[in-house]
């Protein structure tokens, strides 16, 4: 047994090394050489824009200095989101928004590292008591797509925590128009209505804690449609987890530049 295990392992160290060379490993945001798989090169690792210091404890967008002070943002003290909190390691921006542009698109094994990420910006939020659950694709855009990225990364966040998946708990049944351009208020309207329970999913969500992954936050207008009919459904918390958080809105009063983000098909 013990030649058969060295024998197989022997094999794969040269299987994965052919691989290597005739596919090397690249950055997984700019595609430049590296040494290891599923990893970023120097620069886009320097390039990273981690989110810390002062953010809402609501929707995670960044406070500026003069509101260090503040818990919540203007957006979700004067309109509160229906979610309970949110967490996310990184703006989108630089690297980090051409990973996700690329894990939409066909790179689905970036998700453990950009789960472990995730689960870094927020600790404790998985665990055996908790329901992890997806924001869920219109069915023609998961046929467009062949997979929903958000889905993806909950099994990974599941697998690595223990915490129980339940992947069919919402619905999408409103194809919603792109949401690029779109004022605030604008994707709140967009998506009325695009979200209902799954059926039977009411008794499995009473009174539990749920956590809703999705990959990037713009305005929080999807995450707050979804949790609305979790928390209508009987959930007692929705806390929000994405790999991103866009630094504002349209018209956000704190930090400008988000107008020229990409929309990553969710909002």
């Amino acid at each position: 047994m013990a030649a058969d295990s060295l024998i197989l392992a022997s094999a794969r160290s040269a299987t994965r090394a052919l691989f290597d060379l005739l596919m090397p490993p690249a950055c997984m945001a700019c595609k430049a050489p590296v040494a290891t798989p599923i990893s970023f090169c120097g620069d886009c690792y320097a390039a990273l824009k981690p989110i810390s210091g002062a953010r809402c404890l609501q929707c995670a967008v960044p406070l500026p200095l003069k509101w260090q002070t503040e818990t919540h943002c203007l957006g979700c003290l004067s309109e509160p989101p229906r979610f309970d909190r949110t967490a996310a390691p990184f703006l989108y921006d630089g690297p980090t928004r051409q990973l996700v542009l690329a894990f939409k698109n066909g790179r689905e094994a970036y998700a453990a590292p950009m789960a472990a990420a995730m689960l870094r910006a927020a600790p404790g939020w998985a665990g055996p008591e908790t329901l992890v659950s997806a924001v869920p694709l219109h069915r023609w855009r998961l046929a467009s797509r062949g997979y929903n990225q958000a889905l993806v990364l909950a099994r990974a966040i599941a697998s690595a925590t223990g915490a129980p998946l339940d992947p069919e708990l919402l619905l999408r049944v409103k194809a919603t128009r792109s949401t690029r351009g779109l004022t605030r208020p604008q994707r709140q309207r967009n998506v009325q209505g695009a979200f209902r329970l799954a059926d039977g999913a009411k008794d499995r969500i009473s009174g539990r804690d749920i956590l809703l992954i999705d990959d990037v936050m713009t305005s929080g207008a999807t995450a707050s449609a979804a949790a609305g009919v979790l928390k209508r459904g009987g959930a007692a918390r929705v806390s929000v987890l994405v790999h991103a958080r866009v630094a504002a809105t349209d018209m956000a009063p704190y930090v400008e530049g988000a107008r020229s983000q990409d929309d990553h098909g969710q909002s």
